[in-house]
C-alpha cells in the first residue's frame, strides 16, 4: 500500500492514444462509490467520459498546473484519454456541503489509487470554467464539483524533500516533474494536554 500511495502522484501528461477500457472505468467508479460518506448520504455521482471527441470538448475548460506558469497544459497527443466528472447531487445532501467535500476527497483518492494500481495516472482538477456545465443537459440538482483527468502517464513524477518552506512543484530540464513533500517531522504535532 505504501508503494502504491507513493506512486499515486498527480500526472498531467498522458499517452493520449492509449485508451482506458469501459470495464476499467467501471471498476474505478466502484472504488470511488465504496468510500466512506458522512451520514452515509453518498451525494456524489460520477460520469465517466472516454470518447475522444468528448474528451477534446472538455479539455479547453480546464486549467493545468498553477505553479508552472509558462505551461498551458498538455499538448495534443499528451492530453487525457478519459475523464471522470464528479457531480454533487444536492438532493442527496443531508448535512452541510463541507461534509460532502470530505466524501469527495475519499472517493477521488480511492479512484486514483485504483487507477495507479492499473498503471493509469490521474489529475484532480478543481480549476475549471463554469461553462463546462454548458456541454451537458445538466439538471438543477447536479453540479460539477471536480474533474479527474485520467490516462497512462507520459511523464515521470518524483517526490523531493521540502527545502525551507518552498512547496512549489517544478519540472527539470529533462521534463521530470518534482513534487516537494514535507517530512514526517514537519507534519507531526505533539500538543500539551490540559490537566
Amino acid at each position: 500500500m505504501e508503494d502504491l500511495i507513493k506512486k499515486t502522484r498527480t500526472y498531467r501528461r498522458f499517452q493520449q492514444d492509449r485508451l482506458i477500457s469501459e470495464q476499467t472505468m467501471a471498476t474505478l467508479i466502484d472504488l470511488a462509490r465504496l468510500g466512506g460518506s458522512a451520514r452515509n448520504c453518498q451525494p456524489w455521482q460520477f460520469m465517466p467520459v472516454t470518447d475522444g471527441g468528448r474528451c477534446r470538448a472538455i479539455f479547453p475548460f480546464l486549467a493545468w498546473a498553477g505553479y508552472l506558469t509558462d505551461w498551458r497544459g498538455p499538448e495534443p497527443g499528451e492530453q487525457p484519454s478519459a475523464y471522470v466528472l464528479c457531480l454533487l447531487n444536492r438532493s442527496r445532501l443531508k448535512g452541510n456541503e463541507r461534509e460532502a467535500h470530505f466524501d469527495l476527497g475519499i472517493a477521488s483518492q480511492n479512484l486514483l489509487l485504483g487507477a495507479m494500481a492499473e498503471g493509469i495516472g490521474g489529475c484532480r482538477i478543481g480549476a475549471f470554467s463554469p461553462k463546462l456545465a454548458d456541454l451537458f443537459e445538466m439538471p438543477e440538482h447536479l453540479e460539477v464539483g471536480l474533474v479527474i483527468a485520467l490516462g497512462y502517464p507520459a511523464e515521470s513524477v518524483v517526490i523531493e524533500p521540502v527545502e525551507g518552506d518552498n512547496i512549489r512543484y517544478w519540472r527539470d530540464e529533462t521534463g521530470v516533474h518534482h513534487v516537494p513533500k514535507r517530512s514526517r517531522t514537519d507534519v507531526l504535532v505533539d500538543l500539551p494536554w490540559r490537566s
